[in-house]
């Protein structure tokens, strides 16, 4: 897992996504136009959270979010999303 060294606030998470599909399970391959953009990734950071809403999902979990959840962010020639843990849908075990 990498670490970086970015801290986010109150109750936001970032999270590496996951590699978007390039085969389907028949052996067809995807062009990089046809890709859909991800919905699961890893949880490298999470902030403190609130008084009112402690944070459930802690460094290394592999979560699930909302299609459109959160904001796009370059740092270190990497690409990473910074979500409100409400945009969380699920924590995979």
């Amino acid at each position: 897992m990498k670490k970086i060294n970015i801290q986010p606030l109150a109750d936001r998470v970032i999270i590496q996504q996951a590699e978007a599909e390039t085969k389907t399970a028949s052996g067809i391959i995807i062009p990089d136009t046809a890709q859909e953009k991800p919905q699961k990734g890893n949880v490298l950071a999470v902030g403190k959270g609130t008084k009112e809403n402690p944070m459930t999902v802690q460094v290394g979990d592999s979560v699930l979010y909302g299609k459109y959840a959160g904001t796009e962010l370059k740092y270190e020639n990497q690409n990473y999303l910074i979500v409100k843990e409400s945009d969380i849908l699920a924590i995979i075990n």
